[in-house]
């Protein structure tokens, strides 16, 4: 069942869990409401669902920070500086929550849109979204992650290069840079990120859990350091579940790995 939160909606489906912006009519815009409503969605997200899926309703993915929003709360200094509770990043823990998540993009994906969608771990677009951070051209700078996740993604150089220049990427140019992982038809991204998503839950629990927040953190290491942390990993992760899952392959239940088509 569907539950309507305003500017986001929440979705459990087969252990999936659906988060979709739901202002279409601003793009898809981020202000205040929807930061909370995402935050929302996304820690539930992590309690009861094994994966999820986020995707912006309308023709376009998100279109960054309300900007209309933003110069109002500015203008009267109403930031909550003194309120954590406002400096909570829902990115956070969809980068490094419990569970992966995957972005299904179409149209604009811009500034903030562009950092929650490289907070999640794998991306779809379909052949109409296109990326940029604008941020120069309004006076602003990130301050979702995307200094952090943009550029480990793209590297400093090209996203340098956009922030700059206000040059945009296609779909097509995201695809060759690393910043998605699938381009799909127009109007297939949710689809795609719907079957992908139905692989991802088929894993172990404990092992989504430790590619999401372990190998970011031995990205941050130095080799020695990463390999140290790797043997770690691998001694926490066994379990009754990982014996059981290597004696169905060992007895050939288990699916194997195919050459790709």
């Amino acid at each position: 069942m569907t539950e309507q939160l305003q500017a986001v909606t929440y979705d459990l489906k087969d252990d999936i869990a659906l988060v979709g912006f739901n202002r279409p009519e601003k793009s898809n815009a981020i202000n205040e409401e929807v930061r909370v409503h995402l935050l929302s969605a996304v820690m539930r997200a992590n309690e009861e669902a094994k994966c999820g899926i986020l995707y912006g309703r309308g023709k376009h993915f998100c279109a960054g920070r309300d900007l209309r929003a933003a110069a109002e709360s500015w203008k009267e200094d109403v930031q909550g500086r003194n309120n954590y509770e406002a400096h909570i990043d829902p990115r956070e823990f969809i980068g490094r929550g419990n569970i992966p998540f995957i972005a299904a993009m179409q149209g604009a994906t811009l500034g903030g849109g562009l950092e929650t969608a490289c907070a999640c771990h794998i991306r779809v677009a379909d052949e109409t979204a296109f990326f940029g951070l604008p941020e120069a051209l309004r006076g602003i700078y990130l301050g979702g992650g995307g200094s952090v996740r943009i550029a480990r993604i793209i590297g400093v150089p090209r996203m340098q290069d956009m922030m700059l220049t206000g040059r945009t990427l296609s779909a097509e140019d995201g695809e060759r840079c690393g910043l998605v992982n699938y381009v799909v038809p127009v109007g297939q991204a949710l689809d795609k990120a719907k079957e992908l998503a139905t692989k991802v839950v088929k894993n172990a629990p404990l092992s989504n859990y430790v590619i999401i927040n372990g190998l970011p953190r031995i990205d941050d290491m130095s080799h020695n350091d990463g390999m140290f942390f790797e043997k770690m990993l691998s001694h926490y992760i066994r379990s009754p579940e990982s014996i059981d899952r290597m004696t169905e392959f060992i007895d050939k239940t288990a699916p194997r790995m195919r050459k790709p088509d």
